[in-house]
C-alpha cells in the first residue's frame, strides 16, 4: 500500500470535468484507490464520491493506493493532480 499528500493545483480543483478525467484514469488501474480530505475518505473511482468531498485548488489530499498496480497508479494520478 502506498500513501502520499498531494496539492492539488488543477485551475478548477477536482470539479466536474477533471473529476470525471481523475475517476477515467483511476479506473484504468486494478489497484484500489481512495482520496482522504479531512476526516473523509472516499473511493476515487467513483464520480460521486469525489464529487461529494469537493476539492479545491491548493487543498492537500491524502492518496492511498493499494494493489498489483499501485506504483504506476499513484504515479499516474499524482501527476493528474498536480498538473496546471
Amino acid at each position: 500500500m502506498l500513501e502520499k499528500q498531494v496539492e492539488v493545483k488543477l485551475e478548477t480543483g477536482l470539479q466536474a470535468r477533471p473529476a470525471a478525467q481523475f475517476v477515467q484514469e483511476a479506473n484504468r488501474f486494478q489497484s484500489d484507490i481512495f482520496i482522504e480530505k479531512e476526516d473523509k475518505k472516499i473511493n476515487a473511482k467513483s464520480i460521486m464520491g469525489i464529487m461529494s468531498i469537493a476539492v479545491r485548488r491548493g487543498e492537500k489530499i491524502q492518496l492511498v493506493v493499494d494493489g498489483v498496480d499501485e506504483e504506476e497508479a499513484m504515479e499516474s494520478l499524482t501527476k493528474f493532480i498536480e498538473s496546471e
